[in-house]
Parts: structure tokens; sequence; C-alpha cells
């Protein structure tokens, strides 16, 4: 079975900084586009950020010049590096990807089960 799983949340001040990880497993084929969504109490979840297979980027607002996700397609792996942490970044953070699984046409989407990140002093 695929699954994603995520890791590197934790406590962190404000102003300081962590890098999340997210690791695929399983029967795979390729993987295509990777993200980060976040959920806050009593919030919606939202897109945090993206990447392509190519390694083309896109960011909410919100984490625009303080957080940077990248691949290591070799390793299966998403990476969301979180500088400059504000309160308001405290949520659950989730992975996603768009993955063909072996035996498998078309691409299907999978999601993590979350990592915590609480920034708070």
């Amino acid at each position: 079975q695929v699954q994603l799983v995520e890791s590197g949340g934790g406590l962190v001040q404000p102003g300081g900084s962590l890098r999340l990880s997210c690791a695929v497993s399983g029967s795979i084929s390729s993987i295509n586009n990777m993200a980060w969504y976040r959920q806050a109490p009593g919030e919606q979840r939202g897109l945090v950020a993206t990447i392509t297979s190519g390694g083309s980027t896109n960011y909410a607002d919100s984490v625009k010049g303080r957080f940077t996700i990248s691949r290591d397609n070799a390793k299966n792996t998403v990476y969301l590096q979180m500088n400059s942490l504000e309160p308001e970044d405290t949520a659950v953070y989730f992975c996603h990807a768009l993955i063909r699984p072996t035996n498998s046409r078309p691409f299907r989407t999978y999601w993590g089960q979350g990592t915590q990140v609480t920034v708070s002093s």
C-alpha cells in the first residue's frame, strides 16, 4: 500500500525554524505534483505550497518568502523548510501527492496523517 508519512513537527518559538519531511513508500510507478496543506484549530484545511515533478513551486501569500518547498525524487520525499515562524503558523501540516501506483494507469491522490507544528513562546 502507498503511504505518506510526515515528520519534523514540534514546538518552536516565534522567529524560529522547522523543516518538515514527507516520505512516500509502497509500490509506486511515479509521483507527480506534491504539496503541503495545513489546518489550524477551528479552520478549514488550506494550501501552503505546491511543487511539480519538474520543481516548479507555488506558495500561499501568507507564507511566501518564509517557507520553501523542495523535493528529492531519488528518496521519494518532499520537504517544507519553514523560517521566521509566527504563532499564526500553528497548525497540523499535511503532505499531499499525486501518485501512480504500480499496475495503475491514472494518478491517484494520497494524504499523510499530519504533523503538529506549534509556534509559541
